[in-house]
């Protein structure tokens, strides 16, 4: 497997349904995650394993960045293409994924916190492999 790099997201387009979330990708494709997200105070942590895509959206709702997390598949060329963005992170290292949004490696697990006073928008954890996928919404204590 080759070593593949972080990769800054782009201003993506997003719409919000009442059947899940379509990602609107910069080469004019598009991607479904099914279903309403599950509301989750404070933070989510993924299932060891799966594949974490965070989608932080602007205050509308209508566009954001989309960032996967620890993908060590997708080429550089894709991810540019599309505008979705890329961390790798060492295990227990953690990162800022957008201003409020920080990530953590645990042990084959993914952390998404967000601090709701530093962020406008919405967040969303994707989580998915070849057997299923899930989705949350990060809300503010007391929200969910």
């Amino acid at each position: 497997m080759s070593i593949r790099e972080d990769v800054p997201p782009q201003t993506v387009g997003v719409q919000l349904t009442e059947d899940g979330v379509t990602v609107e990708y910069l080469d004019g494709r598009e991607a479904f995650y099914h279903g309403v997200p599950a509301r989750r105070e404070g933070s989510v942590t993924t299932a060891p394993g799966k594949q974490a895509h965070v989608l932080v959206t602007d205050e509308s709702g209508t566009e954001g960045i989309l960032v996967y997390v620890n993908d060590r598949v997708t080429h550089e060329d894709i991810l540019e293409s599309t505008g979705v963005g890329r961390l790798l992170l060492d295990p227990e290292e953690a990162t800022t994924v957008f201003p409020g949004v920080r990530a953590e490696s645990h042990s084959h697990r993914v952390e998404i916190t967000v601090d709701f006073d530093a962020l406008d928008g919405r967040v969303f954890v994707f989580e998915e492999d070849e057997m299923g996928e899930r989705s949350f919404e990060i809300v503010p204590d007391g929200e969910g």
